[in-house]
C-alpha cells in the first residue's frame, strides 16, 4: 500500500479524479480524519471536507507506476 496527499478542491477535479482512478482494478481509499471512504465513490468524496488535502491510500502491487502517473495532477 502507498499513501499520497491529494487535493480535490473543485467539482471538476473530483469528477476527473474519479474517472481516472476507475480505470484501475485496485482499491483506493480516501482518509480524512477518522473517515475512510472508497475513492471511486463520487458521493463519498463530496461527504468529505475538500478544503484541505486528503490522504489517498493506494492498494496496488502491480501497475503502481501507471497509477502514480495518472495521480500526478492531484498530488499536493
Amino acid at each position: 500500500m502507498k499513501t499520497v496527499q491529494i487535493s480535490l478542491n473543485s467539482i471538476d477535479k473530483v469528477k476527473s479524479f474519479v474517472n481516472d482512478i476507475t480505470k484501475f482494478d485496485c482499491d483506493f481509499d480516501l482518509v480524512s480524519g477518522r473517515y475512510v471512504i472508497d475513492a471511486k465513490s463520487i458521493m463519498g468524496i463530496f461527504s468529505l471536507d475538500l478544503s484541505k488535502p486528503i490522504d489517498l491510500n493506494i492498494h496496488a502491487e502491480e501497475n503502481l507506476d501507471a497509477v502514480m502517473e495518472v495521480l500526478k495532477a492531484y498530488i499536493v
